[in-house]
């Protein structure tokens, strides 16, 4: 099998637990804290990596880390799903960090991130792995680092004939250019609306908004829509793909880049599109299960255990 390519950030989560957040100016009690990796690339290079493990997959993920103990974390991370690390050391930054605030009551998140290091990674860090990205089933970026950057990667892949997927998040202005270049675009509900001004709000108005993407020269869009699962367009077909549950809801802050992650390792199997959908959403349907962003992600066999039973 061809290898799967992903270009993004890492950071360190970490993540504190209250009924509310702190007004300006106010400290509050929180309930809990936790340290542990994050970053949407880094997430969605464990959910491939942990996704494809005994399928004969193979996970490489472009990044810059700092010299210090939170790119430890990182490369420990890594070792322990199987992704290989495509890594230019900074030592003249540090290794990215994320505030992520969690809603105690309903597992919902707000999120600060300082990329560090990662705001710096470049086109040249890009062209330095061209052949690695011309060899992959699948390219796959978002938009935590520098545009540039994910545009270079992008032009890459798709000369080569490869596979691009573009997760859009956090959004941002996006160029037709860059657009044309994504066989994928697979926003969540508000990345769509920052997209198209179209509010989505249900399956209709997430057609509304793939729809308008579409005629910006992307080949198809996934809206991932949460508990409702996903909606996938494309120029010949649209269809829904209800959500899959594997249990009650702990935390919802992975389960975009577990969508993807197991979405790109699909794809990469040769797994017809819907299916590949599937996939996805049985992937984060798992990871919301679990607490944390990379250690919630599940492994293969869980995934399929899950798409058997449903």
């Amino acid at each position: 099998m061809k290898p799967i390519v992903i270009l993004g950030i890492f950071v360190a989560d970490t993540a504190y637990r209250a009924e509310r957040q702190p007004k300006m100016g106010e400290t509050i009690l929180g309930q809990s804290f936790a340290l542990g990796p994050g970053g949407k690339g880094s997430n969605q290079a464990v959910a491939a990596a942990m996704a494809s493990s005994g399928a004969g997959g193979e996970v490489h993920f472009i990044t810059r880390l700092g010299r210090d103990d939170f790119a430890a974390i990182a490369r420990a991370t890594w070792a322990k799903a199987g992704v290989r690390p495509e890594v230019t050391e900074d030592a003249e930054s540090y290794t990215g960090a994320a505030y992520i605030f969690l809603e105690a009551a309903t597992g919902n998140n707000a999120i600060i991130v300082s990329p560090g290091a990662a705001a710096r990674i470049s086109v040249a860090d890009v062209e330095a792995r061209a052949g690695l990205i011309a060899s992959a089933a699948c390219f796959v970026t978002q938009l935590e680092q520098p545009i540039p950057a994910a545009l270079r990667g992008l032009q890459i892949a798709r000369a080569a004939g490869v596979v691009t997927v573009l997760n859009p998040a956090p959004a941002a202005e996006l160029s037709d250019e860059m657009l044309a270049l994504c066989d994928f675009v697979t926003p969540n509900e508000s990345e769509a609306e920052a997209l198209t001004g179209i509010a989505v709000t249900d399956v209709a108005s997430a057609t509304q908004a793939a729809a308008a993407l579409l005629t910006r020269g992307v080949g198809a869009v996934i809206v991932t829509l949460g508990d409702k699962g996903a909606l996938y367009h494309d120029a010949g077909r649209t269809v829904h793909v209800p959500a899959i549950s594997a249990g009650p809801v702990v935390e919802t802050t992975g389960a975009g880049d577990a969508f993807n992650g197991g979405f790109a390792v699909a794809l990469s199997e040769g797994q017809g599109v819907i299916e590949a959908v599937r996939f996805g959403c049985a992937t984060a349907g798992i990871s919301v299960t679990r607490p944390g962003t990379a250690p919630a992600m599940p492994a293969r066999a869980e995934i399929d255990a899950l798409l058997a039973r449903n």
